[in-house]
């Protein structure tokens, strides 16, 4: 289509364009010139060049900028009915109109009053104090529509006055304040007066503090202060696509912005706060008959921003990359973090395109700022022919498809949810505040399928005759009222509805002075739903859950509980994401441990929904503690003051259950630490980096723990050096090395830090495994051991020990290492950390086991090992069972013990048989 076409084809659908070049024939002529060219910064800096004017003419300004705006529009009203420019096209190039017409109209009222009062100062240092200009709404997120106003906030930086200092000489000095009152006056005429030209924006400044009674500007103490006393949720919202259009670099305007929009919490408070803004806008709308209004009607262009924005508000404070403006931006991020589906996503931000090109062409036939349908048979075909449909129904079909979408999403993030649970409700409401309950409350819940219903009413009871529930402000105990009920609704479908109940409340009770938490569980009953599945399956997971209630997050996308964990992925975006704290020490603890503990509760998840074998859950939590290491040792190296060289030349080495890739929930790290570097200063320096990441890892911060850790299996135990030199350690091992520690030694292994630190290591490993030994000495030393271990966790109970009784886990761990350390030497291939089951298969195929018994015993310590899981996880103290409960599991132990250390009953290691 050539320039002449589309100009043409364009005044046909818009009677301001048309106007525009009737008035005008040159400007039709410039038109058809630049019609290809998109409009950039540069091109409108041309623009506003072809209008002179000389410093300090407001009436030539005027013009000039009037002019520009019409050139601008004229341009982009062609270029999009023409199909030249796209949505992103048409508001950056609104976008940019607006800022060059701010800067050169700021710049010139600036320097009127400079001429008279002199350069406005700081009262802190003397320096010069700029005039900011922030842009609001979709001017801030560049996202400005054609026929807009804008919304301004006008701030500077620091109290204090003019210099008087003039070209003319002496000038009258004034307040900071009063000098850019002044100059925000200027601005606001020099934009938004109507002359022949017309105006160039629209000026709205009931955004600011206080509205239209607050002062026109304000500096950034008082903006501050208004944020912390009298900010409402709504300003909040407001402020999300805040940006300085003037002013410079603002870092500090961004500090104060951020804390106020971005809570360090997840803030779903945020969604009630929106819901109902957005219900006040639906008044609004129904009161003046606007349900034809693509904007702030159903399924509207705010719907879709408000989606985009609640997540901004809950989420933005804790993931950085929800702080941006644009929404279409944000929608795409959201979908990336799993906190919308990509088909919502998809459907929201086709809705919000197809919206925003059909508000611009509303708005293109009269330049008139309206979201309206039209009600005449003559622009509904108008319209039509814009959007390029056949009539006004086919218009009309794709507009409702597009607001259904909007409206389905929309309600489910904000629609009020139900709270149809009168049972439940009506008995919570009948317990009274005097901590006794009653007859009538136990026969409800007994009713209700509750066994022993007079445990729970009484805990009922406690909970609600408690300080922390009487204490609680009215806000959130309405929460805690509302959600009680629901809590055993969702605990009736568990397998022990009155333990889950139980569990519950002791999680409600940790979290009722956690708005944000009480809002969460509010606000999504799926996650309440979960929360009861959760902790009704593991008395480990409730302690969890309320030890960590930043957890309850997790459960809001059920994607994230059964996908298989990628920990490299998972690594580089934790290191991302601790490298923007750059060095707040304490928020880069804080959040690895909210890191750690969000994949351990995944794990938790799919192990309780039985999709983790117990071998493939440690498999996962010892790959997550070896990237929390790494992240760990370069982490502390970074901010070590004393550093002798760029990389450590130092190792951290797995012992015990992370060594073996048998970790657990709750287990401690078992490490070591190694380093190879001649430098003097090298001993010093590794042991302070070993003391610092000791100290990161186990330090209690507000986010909790990492890890407990254990050293004491380093040369000489306790009363040895922190770090060893590789050398000193290949010397201990050789020479002073109990056989314990070489037992020990089987399973221990590299896990973070210099890789050819690591190797050496290995090779040490190898070294000491293969050495030749005296079975008969050997022997003795491991039945030593494991008698002071049974003598040291004597079991006087019925109930046989998984661990220690004889027949046991220990048994065959020992009877492992014992054949590791025996028979290496001829089968090196023993020397392999591939766990206790590998090494049975291993110890068969080489012939010292028969095949069947290596595969009895291990499965019998696959089976112990998953008994031993299922009471860790109900928080049991001691792993035992009855005895006819594991008869077979024992006895394939036990047989491998008898095999491998002849005379067994005379050893003091009888046991338990």
């Amino acid at each position: 289509m050539d320039a002449r076409t589309a100009i043409a084809q364009a005044r046909r659908h818009s009677r301001y364009l048309d106007r525009q070049l009737a008035a005008r024939p040159a400007l039709e002529e410039a038109l058809a010139v630049t019609l290809h060219v998109p409009v950039g910064a540069a091109v409108l800096d041309g623009w506003l060049a072809e209008s002179p004017r000389e410093p300090g003419d407001d009436a030539g300004l005027k013009v000039a900028l009037r002019q520009l705006r019409i050139r601008t529009m004229v341009h982009l009203v062609v270029r999009d009915l023409a199909g030249l420019a796209d949505l992103d096209e048409v508001t950056e190039g609104m976008t940019l109109l607006a800022e060059q017409a701010v800067r050169v109209a700021v710049d010139h009222a600036r320097a009127g009053l400079v001429a008279r009062h002199g350069e406005p100062r700081g009262e802190t240092d003397g320096s010069v104090q700029p005039f900011i200009c922030i842009g609001m709404g979709k001017l801030g997120g560049r996202e400005l529509n054609v026929s807009s106003d804008v919304d301004f906030i006008f701030v500077y930086p620091e109290s204090g006055e003019t210099d008087g200092e003039t070209p003319s000489g002496p000038g009258k000095r004034i307040d900071n304040f009063d000098f850019f009152s002044r100059l925000g006056r200027k601005v606001i005429e020099l934009l938004a007066e109507v002359t022949g030209d017309g105006f160039v924006f629209r000026v709205d400044m009931r955004l600011r503090p206080n509205g239209d009674s607050g002062p026109l500007v304000c500096s950034f103490d008082m903006l501050e202060n208004y944020f912390v006393t009298q900010g409402r949720e709504w300003e909040r919202y407001a402020w999300i696509k805040a940006r300085a259009l003037t002013g410079g670099a603002n870092d500090d305007l961004e500090a104060l912005r951020k804390p106020f929009v971005f809570r360090k919490y997840l803030d779903f408070g945020a969604i009630n706060a929106m819901r109902d803004l957005h219900a006040q806008i639906r008044r609004e709308v129904a009161r003046r008959d606007m349900a034809d209004n693509i904007k702030l009607g159903p399924g509207g262009i705010r719907e879709i921003e408000f989606i985009a924005q609640v997540f901004q508000l809950i989420r933005g404070g804790r993931e950085s990359a929800l702080q941006i403006r644009p929404t279409l931006k944000v929608l795409e991020r959201l979908a990336l973090r799993g906190a919308l589906g990509e088909d919502a996503v998809e459907q929201l931000q086709s809705a919000y395109v197809f919206l925003r090109r059909l508000e611009h062409r509303l708005q293109y036939v009269e330049d008139a700022q309206t979201h309206k349908l039209p009600a005449t048979a003559e622009d509904q075909a108008l319209m039509a022919s814009a959007m390029d449909f056949a009539d006004w129904p086919a218009l009309l079909a794709e507009l409702d498809r597009h607001r259904a979408h909007v409206s389905r999403h929309f309600d489910a993030v904000f629609g009020a949810q139900d709270d149809s649970v009168p049972a439940p409700r009506a008995l919570w409401q009948d317990i009274g505040q005097t901590g006794d309950p009653c007859d009538d409350c136990r026969s409800a819940l007994d009713g209700l399928g509750f066994a022993d219903a007079g445990q729970l009413a009484g805990r009922l009871a406690a909970f609600k005759a408690g300080s922390r529930y009487r204490q609680l402000p009215d806000s959130s105990r309405s929460r805690v009222d509302a959600l009680v009920p629901k809590l055993l609704e969702a605990c009736r479908d568990t397998p022990q509805p009155t333990a889950t109940a139980l569990r519950g409340l002791d999680l409600l009770e940790a979290i009722s002075r956690r708005a944000a938490y009480l809002a969460l569980l509010a606000e999504f009953p799926q996650a309440l739903d979960m929360v009861a599945r959760v902790i009704g399956a593991s008395s480990w997971a409730a302690s969890y859950l309320v030890r960590h209630p930043i957890l309850l997050d997790e459960l809001l996308d059920a994607r994230l509980l059964v996908a298989e964990p990628d920990w490299p992925a998972f690594e580089a975006a934790l290191r991302a994401q601790l490298d923007e704290l750059d060095d707040d020490t304490e928020r880069q603890m804080d959040t690895m441990r909210d890191a750690h503990h969000a994949q351990v509760f995944r794990l938790l998840a799919r192990d309780l929904a039985g999709e983790l074998t117990v071998e493939r859950l440690s498999d996962h939590l010892s790959a997550l503690a070896d990237a929390m290491l790494r992240i760990t040792l370069d982490m502390c190296w970074r901010k070590l003051t004393r550093r002798h060289c760029d990389a450590p030349r130092f190792a951290v080495i797995a012992y015990g259950k992370l060594g073996g890739k048998e970790l657990g929930y709750a287990s401690d790290l078992d490490v070591i630490f190694l380093f190879d570097d001649t430098h003097e200063a090298a001993p010093e320096i590794y042991a302070r980096l070993a003391q610092r990441m000791l100290t990161w890892l186990s330090s209690h911060t507000s986010a909790g723990i990492l890890f407990e850790t254990d050293t004491r299996l380093r040369p000489n135990g306790e009363s040895g050096l922190l770090v060893s030199s590789v050398d000193a350690f290949r010397d201990y091992q050789r020479k002073s090395a109990w056989v314990w520690e070489h037992q020990a030694l089987t399973r221990a292994r590299f896990c973070a830090g210099d890789a050819a630190v690591g190797q050496q290591f290995e090779e040490i490993r190898r070294e000491v495994l293969t050495q030749a030994r005296d079975l008969g000495d050997l022997r003795r030393e491991v039945l030593d051991m494991r008698r002071k271990m049974m003598e040291g966790h004597a079991n006087k109970s019925e109930l046989f020990d998984i661990k220690h009784d004889a027949g046991g886990l220990i048994d065959l761990e020992f009877a492992v290492q014992y054949m590791v350390l025996a028979h290496s030497g001829a089968h090196p291939e023993l020397t392999g950390n591939l766990g206790n089951i590998a090494l049975l298969r291993i110890a068969s195929e080489v012939g010292l086991l028969p095949a069947l018994e290596a595969v009895a015993a291990g499965n019998a310590y696959r089976r112990l090992r998953h008994l031993q899981h299922g009471l860790r996880l109900n928080d049991a103290t001691k792993a035992r069972v009855p005895m006819d409960e594991v008869t077979i599991e024992r006895a394939a132990i036990r047989a491998v013990w008898s095999r491998l250390f002849d005379d067994a009953s005379n050893s003091g290691h009888a046991g338990r048989l």
